[in-house]
């Protein structure tokens, strides 16, 4: 019975995972820059204190792009990090860069720090998402990277983390399983949409 629910939520995000990103590639390219312009000019949920370690992430298609608020978070203070994927089965590691720095391709072809960078915990999680929720849960790409990252680093320290993305991959409700971890926020050029504790 358990292997037919797990069974049977994998499929679920599989249809609602292709449906968003389908939503998400209809957007005029125009829309998803204004999109991310608003965001990096806009109010964020939290304070990013000068020293911060921010970690976003390199945008792949049609994903959010995140570089604009990692310029703001740069240009105030703070220091940033991008993912790099090590295998599956691991959780992402993160390598400070900083405006400037060169990148190298990396698994399927995203942009990531060169392995001299050095590895740091952030204190801010950019996430990157296909599908979400207003109670706080994502859809990802199905390898399950960032749900074993955050996993990871909530065992470490306190983090936060904030989903980015576009109004048009919301879903009425993601199918939760146990390794599913909730986000602390969701950020869309609608405002923000979920914050941990209201709902």
């Amino acid at each position: 019975m358990i292997l037919t629910e797990a069974k049977s939520a994998a499929d679920k995000k599989r249809e609602l995972r292709e449906a968003a990103i389908a939503r998400r590639d209809r957007m005029p390219p125009d829309d998803r820059v204004r999109a991310a312009r608003k965001i990096a000019a806009g109010h964020f949920p939290i304070e990013v204190p000068k020293g911060a370690i921010v970690a976003g992430f390199s945008p792949i298609n049609t994903e959010f792009n995140p570089i604009p608020l990692l310029r703001r978070f740069s240009d105030a203070g703070a220091r940033l990090a991008l993912p790099k994927v090590v295998g599956r089965g691991n959780p992402l590691r993160m390598r400070e860069w900083k405006f400037g720095d060169p990148l190298v391709a990396g698994v399927w072809g995203i942009r990531e720090p060169g392995p001299d960078a050095p590895e740091v915990d952030p204190d801010i999680l950019l996430v990157p998402f296909a599908a979400f929720d207003r109670a706080g849960y994502r859809i990802g790409y199905g390898a399950g990277y960032y749900d074993m990252t955050l996993a990871a680093l909530r065992a470490k320290k306190t983090i936060v983390a904030v989903g980015l993305g576009f109004a048009t991959q919301e879903v009425d409700k993601v199918p939760v399983e146990a390794h599913d971890q909730r986000l602390d926020f969701i950020l869309t050029e609608q405002g923000l949409l979920f914050t941990a504790g209201s709902a």
